[in-house]
């Protein structure tokens, strides 16, 4: 399975895609970063076609997407709002599955911690993935990105685990005597 993890943002849209084919894999990063020369909704429209871009040119099966979280500015939510929603408009118009994910649930997988900061995020993702070859500088916006596609990856796993021992049939007792 490819999971592409998304980390959303209006300047700095984070993209990973992690194949759980074996062991996690991160098979291609990076972060879109419309023009800020432009206008916003232009910017939208950019984050939107790229990402459109990466799920042609990446084939996930998945997506993983964090969910917004409140934010001490109002405006800034909004403005993450919204680019959140063309970023899952672009995944709903590939016809890509969306798995909406917390941040604390995130980094409360791949660190052990939900408080987690970003640099602890990136490290983390990092040894999971085995320091893949290329990635070494991997931006904190790719990181987070990798990290909800783990987080989502396990979480199947983990269900499938869940799943395949509750279809198991159960042991037959025999009675001991009369």
């Amino acid at each position: 399975m490819r999971i592409l993890g998304v980390d959303p943002g209006s300047r700095a849209a984070g993209w990973a895609v992690v194949t759980f084919e074996g062991p996690p894999r991160l098979v291609a990063a990076g972060v879109l970063r419309p023009s800020t020369e432009t206008s916003f909704a232009e910017r939208l429209l950019a984050l939107h076609d790229a990402l459109l871009g990466v799920v042609e040119r990446e084939r996930p099966d998945e997506a993983a997407v964090e969910k917004v979280f409140s934010g001490v500015n109002p405006q800034s939510l909004i403005t993450l709002g919204e680019a959140r929603g063309v970023l899952l408009l672009a995944l709903a118009r590939a016809a890509v599955p969306v798995h909406e994910i917390t941040p604390a649930e995130i980094k409360k997988t791949v660190t052990g911690s939900g408080q987690a900061d970003k640099e602890q995020v990136r490290r983390m993702v990092l040894t999971l993935l085995g320091s893949p070859s290329g990635f070494s500088r991997l931006a904190l916006d790719a990181a987070d990105a990798a990290a909800a596609a783990l987080t989502h990856g396990f979480q199947t796993a983990a269900g499938r685990r869940a799943t395949l021992s509750s279809a198991a049939p159960s042991p037959v007792r025999r009675r001991v005597g009369g």
